[in-house]
């Protein structure tokens, strides 16, 4: 009996220890290593969500425009009222290329080449070549940019064989949506104020145009 009991005790513990034998002691070398081909998110600034100042000094800012401008009052030299509206002007279409660099994140400065053409009441052509250099601030709120500016130049004009050179003067105010890094676009609203003085002083006229526009702006 006494060898039959000594022999189930045995049996219990080889039982009993198997498990923790068979349990070998990992070395320290031999963790698991992470699985670093699995795709880690990295936060973006553009998931939702832009830095207040996306501008420092030296970025820069090409713009290209398409659009409309509509005649609106034509003044004399005494400020009287010459005609208004597209009775004597229809409206006509725009383009453009600009150009801005930021001193700030900001306040920026540039130039812009534009041309603009539109019909007369004698069904001739009036065309228009606005050059100009501009200064700007920019106002940011989170992905919209809102740029404001004013343009100062010389603006060749043209009907039939006449041809004029005068000054130009074109505040503006945009607002864009900063669709990535590179690109943002929106809308442009500008007013036009255009003399046209003839040799003939006593027949100066000074324009004014409206000007609505989309844009398209590449960052670099």
């Amino acid at each position: 009996m006494q060898r039959a009991w000594t022999f189930l005790c045995i049996l219990f513990l080889a039982v009993w220890m198997a498990p923790i034998h068979a349990q070998e002691p990992e070395s320290p070398g031999s963790e698991e290593e992470p699985d670093y081909e699995e795709e880690i998110p990295i936060e973006s600034d553009w998931g939702g969500y832009t830095p207040p100042s996306l501008y420092s000094r030296g970025d820069q800012v090409v713009i290209l425009s398409v659009g409309v401008t509509i005649p609106t009052v034509f003044t004399g030299n005494s400020g009287e009222l010459l005609f208004s509206g597209v009775g004597q002007i229809t409206v006509g279409g725009t383009g453009s290329i600009s150009y801005n660099y930021f001193l700030t994140p900001g306040l920026f400065v540039g130039g812009e080449i534009q041309g603009m053409f539109s019909g007369t009441i004698g069904k001739h052509m009036l065309y228009i070549i606005p050059i100009t250099a501009r200064v700007g601030y920019q106002f940011v709120i989170k992905r919209f940019e809102f740029p404001i500016a004013l343009g100062l130049g010389l603006a060749p004009q043209m009907l039939l064989d006449k041809n004029i050179v005068s000054f130009f003067l074109k505040p503006s105010a945009s607002a864009y949506f900063r669709f990535n890094p590179d690109w943002s676009f929106g809308l442009n609203t500008t007013w036009w104020w255009i003399p046209q003085i003839p040799n003939d002083r006593t027949k100066t006229v000074y324009g004014n145009f409206f000007e609505a526009s989309l844009s398209a702006r590449y960052h670099f």
